[in-house]
């Protein structure tokens, strides 16, 4: 039995209590914060235990998208910029993105850590909500495909899986969904947009649900809605693992039980949840229960996705990335 979840957990170093808990619950995957980051030999020591908690090699997940979305950060790693500060940035940034994805990569790798949520294939418009205007690839469906595809691939180039994320698409959000429903009234002729970069991306591994309503199809936010889980899975064609968004967030309502069995029944295949709070994973992991059928032949695929880094001169690809953004010749 292999749990539909992503759980969190509270600090740095993994309790008894915890272990335990994920021993019985036998969630997919963990997710890292900024809480649970120290040093390298830190992380390392946490990612290990996790996995023997689980007994088995679960997928570890951390948003490291650049900009104030990245959990580990100086001194011990890199610093990134926003992604969309780079796309205007570089002189050519197609590279640069894969380049930047496949270092990003090579420091999750070194840690134990082998899922990043990222890239967000949301367009970024005119009226984006700014927590997530700059963490966008561009502001075009074409732009986006091209930068979020070439950070997709240098990371599967590293070992590490991408998520792809908020689908369907955030854009268009002008409320933060961490603390209200955002609410997308746009008629649905107008958002083929939004949906092309998942479109041309639907081969990827993961992806990532948007806590977002979208009144064109439906009230209920995207991760808690059948039909726009069929529109992913049909229009956008996405056949992937499908997870949600942390259900913590305050754009969900109802208990955390609630939330997770809701999001179940609408289609996504795994339930995360960040926070590390017990009581609350308690409820997540009765609500989600077990992969099984479709949902676990997907978590099968995506396992299957995950392969040992490529071999690559770590200090030539660092210098090459430095070259582009600096505007300077690499040669």
């Amino acid at each position: 039995m292999i749990g539909a979840t992503i759980f969190g957990c509270a600090g740095p170093r993994l309790a008894p209590e915890e272990a335990a808990f994920f021993r019985a619950a036998a969630p997919w995957g963990f997710i890292l914060f900024g809480r649970n980051i120290e040093t390298p030999a830190q992380v390392a020591a946490l990612c290990a235990d996790l996995r023997a908690a689980v007994g088995r090699e679960a997928v570890i997940l951390i948003d490291q998208e650049g900009g104030r979305v990245q959990r580990l950060r100086a001194p011990h790693w890199r610093e990134w910029l926003p992604p969309l500060d780079q796309a205007r940035a570089a002189r050519d940034p197609v590279r640069s993105f894969w380049l930047r994805a496949r270092l990003q990569a090579a420091e999750l790798a070194a840690l134990g850590i082998d899922g990043n949520c990222a890239p967000t294939c949301d367009v970024a418009g005119p009226r984006t909500h700014p927590f997530l205007r700059n963490r966008c690839f561009g502001t075009s469906a074409a732009e986006v495909i091209a930068h979020a595809r070439a950070t997709a691939e240098g990371l599967l180039a590293g070992g590490v899986l991408p998520v792809l994320k908020h689908m369907p698409g955030h854009g268009r959000a002008e409320a933060d969904s961490h603390l209200d429903l955002p609410t997308v009234t746009a008629p649905a002729a107008d958002l083929a947009e939004d949906f092309a970069p998942f479109a041309a991306l639907a081969g990827m591994p993961i992806g990532m649900t948007a806590h977002i309503r979208f009144t064109a199809f439906d009230d209920a936010p995207a991760t808690q809605s059948a039909r726009m889980i069929g529109l992913i899975r049909e229009q956008i064609g996405f056949q992937g693992l499908l997870m949600t968004d942390d259900i913590g967030m305050e754009a969900l309502s109802g208990d955390m039980g609630a939330r997770a069995a809701a999001s179940i029944a609408a289609g996504c295949d795994l339930v995360l949840h960040c926070k590390g709070d017990q009581p609350a994973m308690d409820a997540v992991a009765a609500a989600a229960g077990a992969l099984s059928g479709a949902a676990l032949a997907r978590a099968e695929a995506a396992l299957a996705a995950r392969r040992a880094p490529e071999p690559v001169d770590i200090s030539a690809l660092e210098a090459e990335f430095e070259s582009l953004l600096s505007g300077e010749a690499h040669g």
